[in-house]
């Protein structure tokens, strides 16, 4: 018989975490992925096109994954077809680098971004699966505590990634440097994946009779939308919530551009991050299972990292930032979950999730904005104020969330 809050299932939860953070944070897109696309272009609009493909392939497919959840009573067995097809991805990225490099640099750009597509469009489908089990196996108070342990997880894992980062960065040249990083963690991300497959899932009695064309969905979908003035609200909070997006990945290339950025200073970044997740999700978002005003609080401190950015002109200060950073990060990442989780009935679940990721995750091509506006006016201060003028809008409308 199933067991909810099966410790085992927050084991296997946790550790699919750690080792998929300890794959994924060398692409980091506040970090490395920008100084890794800025290798093979000047453009500062091409750094921002590839800091929306890691994420933003993801939101073409959801609504098309959800038309099908809707009906699944299990749906471990897709997740798993979508794990193989992410490690495929990813680790095509690496050899694509080591194989061309800079004997063809447009080449090897457009295969690398052609990896991170593909990597965040499989995310499409598998984001729909992976809010649907953590439905499933945890209640909403266990469910908190599991994310949050996730998150930490993640964070130790992105520490060690960081620190493994800047040796190989150090003690390599660039492209191998970044070829054997990502072929390196695709071993890690297979563990994870693994692990992960042998969570124990229980049949889902209440399900949907999947519509007989996706444009009769599509239909529903919009008009249950129009109906439901909480889940509108939610989206546009979260949309706002991306903002961040318009100056995140430029903070780094503002850095190099102030002092000389080493390997190690690069890891180092990365594990000042890691450590700010890790104080966020033990200290704070664990204590708070009300995910309102989780989400009021990550607008905060997200508004506080680019207020210090603004005046960032050394090493120590670009810390705090960072460390910022990650606590508002993961912030957003557990709340925005458990809220559609929480508003959705059941059987809707994967509408829910579908609606709510897709149109608020057009946020996540806010970095093409931000390289337009830097391209175009060459103002790092700009982009930030923006960034920061649309966070405190996505704060005064989260605290409004509460009321309905």
């Amino acid at each position: 018989m199933f067991k909810i809050d099966n410790p085992k299932n927050n084991y296997k939860n946790v550790v699919h975490a750690f080792f998929l953070a300890l794959a994924i944070t060398i692409a980091e897109p506040s970090t490395i992925l920008p100084l890794m696309v800025h290798h093979f272009s000047e453009n500062v609009v091409i750094v921002g096109i590839f800091a929306s493909l890691l994420r933003g392939g993801a939101i073409m497919i959801q609504l098309y994954a959800a038309f099908h959840a809707q009906a699944y009573k299990k749906v471990l067995p897709y997740i798993r077809k979508v794990f193989f097809f992410r490690w495929i991805s990813w680790f095509s990225i690496g050899l694509s680098i080591f194989f061309i490099g800079d004997s063809n640099k447009p080449l090897t750009l457009f295969l690398i971004g052609l990896g991170l597509f593909f990597f965040s469009f499989s995310a499409g489908f598998g984001a729909i699966y992976f809010k649907e089990l953590q439905a499933k196996l945890f209640s909403k108070t266990y469910r908190g505590k599991t994310m949050a342990n996730r998150q930490v997880a993640g964070s130790i894992a992105s520490i060690i990634s960081g620190g493994v980062a800047g040796y190989v960065l150090n003690h390599y040249e660039a492209p191998l440097n970044y070829a054997y990083l990502f072929m390196v963690s695709s071993v890690f991300m297979v563990i994870g994946f693994t692990v992960f497959s042998t969570i124990e899932e229980p049949s889902k009695e209440n399900v949907l009779v999947k519509e007989k064309h996706f444009k009769t969905f599509i239909h529903n979908a919009t008009a249950l939308l129009k109906q439901d003035k909480r889940l509108q609200l939610q989206i546009l909070t979260i949309f706002l919530s991306f903002s961040y997006y318009l100056s995140m990945p430029f903070v780094i290339l503002n850095a190099n551009n102030t002092f000389t950025l080493t390997g190690w200073m690069l890891g180092g970044f990365i594990t000042i991050q890691m450590l700010g997740s890790i104080v966020g999700s033990t200290f704070l978002w664990r204590k708070i299972d009300e995910y309102e005003k989780m989400l009021s609080l990550s607008f905060l401190f997200m508004v506080a990292a680019l207020f210090f950015a603004l005046f960032a002109e050394g090493v120590y200060l670009y810390a705090v930032v960072f460390f910022l950073f990650g606590i508002a990060l993961d912030g957003f990442s557990i709340a925005g979950m458990n809220l559609v989780i929480e508003i959705a009935p059941e059987e809707k679940r994967p509408i829910y999730t579908a609606l709510q990721t897709n149109i608020s995750s057009i946020g996540l091509f806010f970095p093409v904005l931000g390289g337009v506006l830097l391209q175009t006016i060459g103002s790092y201060s700009l982009i930030y104020l923006l960034s920061i003028f649309l966070l405190i809008v996505g704060f005064f409308i989260s605290t409004r969330l509460k009321k309905l």
